[in-house]
């Protein structure tokens, strides 16, 4: 990408997040109602009145280790599972009737079974949101060990290539663009459930923080820590997701 391509890109970006903002503007000024829906210049105080206070970043490190462990085991084995089942036809033919219940299995009902199995405890929460993103890893990652070309791993079979350099040259840099996917759909996901875990079960972490806000109806202290925790996901989005994501698919283009 150029860098004229890449300036027009964060323009667009900053563009559309400031007409996000004016909607919401608008929408705030036409309520009229600053205890159902504050505008911008109300929550902003808001957030950074909790962030002087240290309360915003104790919540949001509890939150960012819960989602980052969630999607490291979520990501280890949804990729192992879908590089076994794509390499194996009967194997897949036993596992993906588990892969649709899984799937199929709603994450409010998985959250509340690891808690009543489990407990109340940090093992259960990374468990439950875990478990429900390892399925679609794994459908990915399927589809990429599906679209593996033979003739390739001919080739390298054929030069007696090493098995290591032949994962790292030959194999890894097809499934990236697979990977890169899943990671880069997976990490929204993911936080969004850990969200949900913290709300039903932890004393910690912006789940926790949206549950007590909600109890007491303040609608501006939710928002604020909503958005707090989507400005961090926005700039890992932008700052190692989508580059990722590009350099990943880049061999595809050349």
């Amino acid at each position: 990408m150029s860098n004229r391509e890449a300036e027009n890109r964060r323009g667009v970006f900053v563009a559309s997040l400031l007409a996000l903002f004016a909607f919401w503007s608008l929408l705030a000024w036409a309520k009229g109602d600053p205890s159902v829906l504050p505008g911008p210049l109300a929550v902003g105080p808001l957030i950074l009145q909790e962030a002087a206070s240290g309360e915003l970043f104790v919540h949001l490190s509890a939150t960012l280790v819960r989602v980052l462990l969630a999607f490291g085991v979520a990501m280890g084995i949804g990729t192992a599972l879908g590089l076994v089942m794509g390499q194996s036809r009967r194997l897949n033919q036993w596992l993906d009737p588990w892969l649709v219940v899984f799937l199929n299995l709603p994450a409010l009902v998985t959250i509340v079974l690891c808690y009543l199995w489990i407990g109340l405890t940090e093992t259960a929460a990374i468990l439950a949101v875990a478990l429900n993103k390892i399925p679609a890893v794994t459908v990915t990652m399927r589809e990429g060990a599906r679209a593996l070309a033979r003739d390739l791993d001919d080739m390298a079979q054929v030069f007696a290539m090493p098995r290591l350099a032949r994962l790292r040259h030959v194999i890894a840099p097809q499934l990236a663009p697979f990977f890169a996917s899943s990671a880069r759909s997976g990490i929204s996901l993911i936080w969004k459930i850990v969200l949900v875990v913290e709300f039903l079960g932890r004393s910690n972490g912006i789940g926790f923080q949206i549950h007590l806000y909600f109890q007491l109806f303040d609608v501006g202290m939710v928002l604020a820590y909503a958005l707090s925790f989507i400005a961090v996901m926005l700039i890992i989005e932008a700052v190692i997701l989508q580059p990722w994501e590009r350099r990943a698919a880049r061999w595809r283009l050349a």
